[in-house]
């Protein structure tokens, strides 16, 4: 299963058709490392892409992400069950275009429709990636994960990055993970790419989603990885919020809020959230991606684009893209 959930839409590429000519002997010589305990997590390769700022993304090896797979396949459902309702990111019936949609039903109920007064906090955890403490990361996980062998793994996923990692300190850390010794040295980032970093990303800041929802009490909170917002009618309110939020990310988790990503604005201005800006009477494209969709429109993306467009009102955009995209089907190449 894990397999043929990693090769959906990646037939195409050159690593996996590499793979898939000694499917039934690679599978085999992973199964064995895992029976006896001897896999090692292989090298990554790097590269950057627009999302649309720039985004360095850390790619494993085949072998290595079918593993991620299947790790993935049997935690998710494990921990899913005690993530907050309203945390959408990467998660089974959640995703971008419900979490916008969930925060302008909040925007609504909490204005009653935009005729009482209230205000929108939106914040950004910075470098968060960069910034998950490995050590607090594992105890987090050891709460729910018993099994040792699970535990190695994830361990050893852990210890694989980041890339300038000496080899003898990844040896250390995976030592001291395994016997359940405090480690030497306190080790951070999650690369990107994985898709047990999506998961990994999650239990870490349901610390957060806890603490916001059961300690400070706040209803109104959507988050989307490391972007999130609370809406309340007092704008004061926020006054005391700031710093409590702050001090909880330094010290539980290690993290800290952008700085310069510390907004507070009226829900009448326009609240801009994972790509989109909520408006009373609609929702629609942030600029940069109107921008970037005009100049980037092609046959092959124009179908991922107007999947974009059904979320707000881009019928005039829509229509603009369909032309564009047909016009660069016709230049010659």
């Amino acid at each position: 299963m894990a397999w043929k959930e990693f090769r959906s839409g990646k037939r195409k590429k050159e690593d996996v058709q590499l793979f898939e000519r000694n499917l039934a002997d690679n599978l085999y010589e992973l199964h064995l490392a895992l029976k006896n305990k001897t896999y090692r997590h292989g090298h990554y390769s790097s590269f950057y892409i627009n999302d649309p700022k720039l985004r360095n993304i850390q790619k494993a090896e085949v072998v290595d992400r079918i593993l991620h797979h299947a790790i993935y396949r049997i935690l998710y459902p494990i921990f899913d069950r005690t993530f907050c309702f309203d945390s959408y990111s990467c998660r089974l019936g959640k995703g971008t275009h419900k979490a916008v949609r969930k925060l302008d039903s909040f925007i609504r109920k909490i204005s009653k429709n935009y005729s009482w007064e209230c205000f929108a906090l939106k914040c950004d955890v910075k470098k968060f990636f960069a910034s998950v403490d490995h050590e607090i990361l594992l105890e987090m996980i050891e709460r729910k994960i018993k099994d040792r062998n699970v535990l190695r793994l994830l361990g050893e996923i852990l210890a694989s990055f980041p890339l300038d990692s000496p080899a003898a300190r990844i040896e250390r850390e995976r030592e001291s993970f395994c016997l359940r010794q405090k480690p030497l040295f306190s080790q951070t980032e999650i690369p990107i790419g994985n898709l047990t970093s999506q998961l990994f990303a999650n239990i870490y800041l349901n610390e957060l989603d806890k603490f916001i929802k059961h300690q400070l009490h706040l209803k109104y909170y959507v988050r989307y990885c490391d972007d999130f917002v609370i809406l309340s009618r007092s704008y004061s309110e926020f006054n005391n919020l700031i710093p409590q939020i702050q001090n909880f990310l330094g010290s539980r988790l290690k993290l800290r809020l952008h700085e310069n990503k510390v907004l507070i604005r009226r829900p009448r201005q326009g609240i801009d959230f994972l790509g989109y800006v909520i408006l009373p009477n609609c929702i629609v494209l942030r600029t940069k991606m109107r921008k970037r969709m005009i100049k980037k429109v092609n046959v092959d993306n124009l179908a991922s684009y107007s999947g974009i467009l059904k979320h707000c009102k881009g019928y005039e955009l829509e229509k603009k893209i369909v032309v564009l995209a047909d016009l660069s089907e016709k230049v010659p190449k």
